[in-house]
This record gives structure tokens, sequence and C-alpha cells, in this order.
């Protein structure tokens, strides 16, 4: 009986396994992935003819290489980008520069670019300053005071006092009370996630969210297309939108090869009422509280807001709804400032700080969230980040889920260090891509040098994307250490000066050390030959990964 159970089982999993294959071979992700295929296909064919006429071919090929890389270099922008072009161009000229064309011609990222900033630039007085928050920051610190006027400038958003704040250091930790203030709501409840998958942590939110439908709260759930791949079905909006609950999707997996659709939102937001908010690096999924094991242990944060800085949260997510509602369309943009003006009455979170005393206020000190626009020409999350290398005085504490860096964030790494700055970064130790594991790798030997400490979280895998210094300034969000965080993906967080739940976030840090292991340059040094060529490859093209 037991030798026929134990028969039946693997050929049971064989089965699963077939089912499993056919369904990504027959459904929509396999049919994407085909029709993609056969866009590089033309490109292939194109290739191909050129080639059957090579004396042509070749020096048409030599004068267009020379040209897209002399206008390549001309662009200015970041020169690892540069180069990530350039060596396809040379290896493979005719592919290389057709595919470089293909992408560069086409309009869709320009497009959301223009409507981002319009809807950003035409609300942007909706998260006017407050002199005397600012005036009194610019007493306390001039350089703080300059940072935030470049964050508030760009990303037109504001500096507030009236907030406090709560820091969660994990999933488990955040769950409940997450829940907690979702059953609070009586007016209104905004989410927007890069990742949402089926399990008990999505089950438990959309369970609360149909009850709150009922009540008469308005429910808006945006959640990015990359979901629509493996983890929901593509008529989930229209299942929510049955229930009440109105659903928007980022840009939807379409199968046509776009530079667009490497520009996703990777934004972690909720807004509820107006009064509370949530971001961080959690998303929507059993692994992010550990009742699903994937690699190990998960390390990962989230921040809760009470107060005046929830206006700026509630800015970001409306105007990142009525971009993606009408990106797809025609016709003129036309922002209706009177939608925004209703979920950002000050009344709502007067009442928060209301009964907080003068020595209570200090001890919150000033919150300024921020989002990041990867189309635009300006790099904030990365200058956020390289604002408080820069300027430390005493130590930097970062934990990150990836290490692939530009040149500049390497020299911040490394010149904050090499003055005598405490300089440590803790990374996963078992990560959820190997690709990424490698390719950070490749860095680890330069920092250290510099004097950079590196950790490995040895429990599992390390999801928290966080920066602290100097027991006053923190920042914690969507934003990891990678080319993706700082120039491809739509971003956000919280920036916090002399608030005191950054004592918090260094003790989370303190904790979570020792539960790390130091790395040394052997670590780098033995690793197998082939992985070392592997991650120095990867590195070549890393700014389009």
């Amino acid at each position: 009986m037991e030798e026929r159970q134990l028969m039946k089982k693997p050929k049971e999993q064989l089965e699963k396994g077939k089912r499993g294959l056919l369904q990504i071979v027959f459904g929509r992700t396999g049919i994407i992935i085909i029709l993609c295929l056969i866009q590089l296909g033309i490109l292939a064919f194109f290739f191909n003819f050129l080639s059957e006429h090579v004396f042509a071919a070749y020096w048409t090929t030599v004068l267009l290489g020379f040209a897209l890389v002399a206008g390549i270099i001309g662009e200015g922008g970041n020169p690892e980008f540069h180069i990530a072009w350039i060596v396809p161009i040379l290896i493979v000229p005719v592919f290389g520069a057709l595919f470089y064309l293909y992408f560069h011609t086409q309009v869709d990222g320009r497009k959301m670019n223009k409507l981002v900033v319009a809807e950003t630039n035409a609300t942007a007085d909706l998260a006017a300053l407050n002199k005397e928050i600012t005036d009194s920051l610019r007493e306390e610190s001039v350089q703080m005071s300059n940072l935030v006027s470049y964050v508030t400038k760009v990303c037109k958003t504001g500096v507030h006092r009236n907030t406090t704040a709560k820091y969660f250091a994990s999933g488990e930790e955040f769950l409940e009370p997450f829940l907690e203030e979702l059953k609070k709501a009586r007016k209104f409840i905004f989410i927007e996630y890069f990742i949402i998958s089926g399990g008990y942590m999505l089950d438990s939110v959309l369970e609360i969210l149909l009850a709150k439908v009922k009540e008469g709260v308005e429910v808006r759930f945006l959640y990015d297309g990359t979901n629509e791949l493996f983890r929901i079905p593509k008529d989930y909006p229209k299942k929510l939108e049955a229930d009440g609950i109105k659903c928007r999707v980022f840009a939807p997996i379409i199968p046509v090869l776009s530079t667009v659709q490497n520009n996703r939102d990777h934004r972690k937001i909720v807004v509820i009422d107006g009064k509370t908010a949530f971001t961080g690096g959690l998303n929507l999924a059993d692994e992010y509280i550990n009742r699903k094991e994937r690699f190990g242990y998960w390390k990962d944060c989230a921040i809760m807001l009470k107060g005046d800085a929830v206006r700026s949260f509630t800015l970001m997510f409306l105007r990142m709804w009525e971009v993606v509602s009408y990106y797809p369309q025609k016709g003129s943009l036309k922002v209706n400032k009177e939608h925004y003006r209703k979920y950002l009455t000050a009344e709502q979170t007067q009442e928060v700080m209301e009964s907080e005393d003068e020595a209570a206020a200090d001890e919150n000190g000033y919150v300024i969230p921020y989002d990041d626009n990867p189309l635009d020409s300006e790099q904030v999350g990365e200058l956020v980040y390289m604002d408080i290398l820069n300027t430390a005085k005493k130590y930097v504490h970062i934990m990150t889920p990836y290490l692939v860096l530009d040149r500049e964030m390497i020299v911040a790494l490394s010149y904050a260090a090499k003055r005598g700055v405490d300089v440590k970064i803790i990374m996963p130790h078992i990560p959820d891509k190997k690709y990424a594991f490698l390719l950070a790798r490749t860095y680890y030997n330069q920092l250290l040098d510099a004097g950079v400490e590196i950790y490995e979280f040895i429990p599992g895998f390390v999801h928290t994307k966080s920066m602290v210094s100097d027991d006053e300034k923190a920042a914690v969000g969507s934003i990891n250490l990678d080319f993706r965080s700082f120039y491809l993906s739509f971003e956000c967080a919280a920036l916090l000066y002399k608030n005191k739940e950054i004592l918090t976030m260094e003790e989370d840090f303190q904790k979570t050390l020792f539960q790390c292991v130091r790395v040394t340059k052997d670590v780098y040094n033995k690793q197998p030959f082939l992985n070392k060529i592997y991650g120095k490859v990867l590195r070549l093209f890393a700014p389009m990964m």
C-alpha cells in the first residue's frame, strides 16, 4: 500500500508539472512571450537580409554605428546606460542598431512622462509649502532645508510637522495594525501596490474592503500590470469593479516590445480617510508576512504616518490614478483640481495632533514624502540617498535587497567610508534572483576596499529599503539601491528628520545585524569562476535590468 502511494505521488507531481507548463505555454504569458519573439524574429529577418548584401551592409553598418554611438555619447545622462547600448551596437552592429532605433523611436515613454509632469504641475499648488515650517527647518539645518527644497520643488509635495510615525520591522508586526486601520475607514481608502497575490494577506484586505464598500466608503485599488502575468487573472479589475471597488492597472503587459513596459509602478501607498498613510517595502502577498516561505525568512518593513504628511501621499496616489486612467485614451489632458481638493481638506488631519504639546511635536520632527518619476531627468530617489551619505557625520546604515550601483553611488558610498563615516550595508544571504545576487557581488570588493562594511542576512531574504543616519535622518519606502529603482521604476518614500522613529529604525538595523555574517573579499574571490564571469557580463547590461 505504502509503495503504491509513493509511486503515485511522483506521478501526480509530474501531471501537475505538465499542467503548469501547459498553462504557461498556452496561457496569456506564453502568448505574450511568443508575440515578443515574433518581433525579435522580424528584427533578425532584417539582419539576415542585410547580411546577404555584405559590402553595402558593412559600410552602412559602420556609418550607422558611428552615428548612433556619437549620438548616444552626446545625449548626456548616465554613462552606464550609454555603455549598455554601445556594446551591442559595436558587437552586433546591424541587430544592435536596429534594436536601439526600435526602442528609441517609440513615443510611449514620452507620452506617459508628459501626462505625469502635466498632472503634477497642475496640482502643485495643492501641496503649497507652509512658510512657518520651512523657516523653522532652515533655522535648525540649512543643509536639510536645501535637500527638502530640492525634493519639494521636483516632486511637488510638502514638508510636514504635524505628523506622527510608527515603524514596523517585519510583515508580521505590520499586518494587524494595518488591518485595524483599514477597518476604521469612514470616507475613502486608496491602495497602490507593485505586487498583489492571492492568499491570506490579500484575502484579509479584500474582506475589509468589501465590507467598507457596503458601508459607503469609497475604495480605489491600483496595481502594476506585471501581476497579470503570473499572480492574478487578467479580468481581476472587472471582478473588483463588480463588487464596488474602483480598480486601475498600471501599464498592462502588451505583447509589443516597448521601452515603457520596462517602467513599472513599484510604489507602495495606502491612504485612509486622508488621516493615515502607509508606505515601505511590503506588498500584498503572503511571503511578505512569512505565511509563505520562498527564500528563507523574509525581512521587510513599513511605516505608518498620521497627520499632515498624509496629504502628500494622498496627492501622489491621486496623480498616478489620474495618469493611469487617462493614459490609454486620446485627447487633451484636463486636470480637475476640485476632484483633488475634496480628499485634501485640512480638517481631516487636524484632529490627529491637536492634543500634542510642543515637546511632543519636537519629537515628531519633520516628515517629507516624495516620489520619483523615471521618465524625467531627475533621479530623486538616488539623490536623496546620496545627500544623506555626503552629509553624514557618524554613520549611515542601509538595508537593501539589491546592490546594482552606478558610478555616482559608488563614489558616494566610498567617499563617506573614506572620511570616517561608519557605512554598513545589509544584504540578503538567500537571494530571490540569482543573477541580481551575482551582479551585486561584483561591487563588493570595490566597496570593501573603500571601508564600507557589507553584511548578509543569514536567515533569508532582506526586502527592506531603508537608510538611517546619525540618529536624525532616515529614508524608508520602495526605493532599492539599484538601477531599476533609480532610473526605471516609479517609486516613493518618506524622508524623516529628527523624528523619534528614526531611533526605532536604527534599533531594527542593529538587531538585524546580529543575524548577519560580515562579508570579506574572500566571499567574492572564492566564487566559482563561471559565476564571476557571469556577474561581470551582467554588469555591462545592469542599467537595463
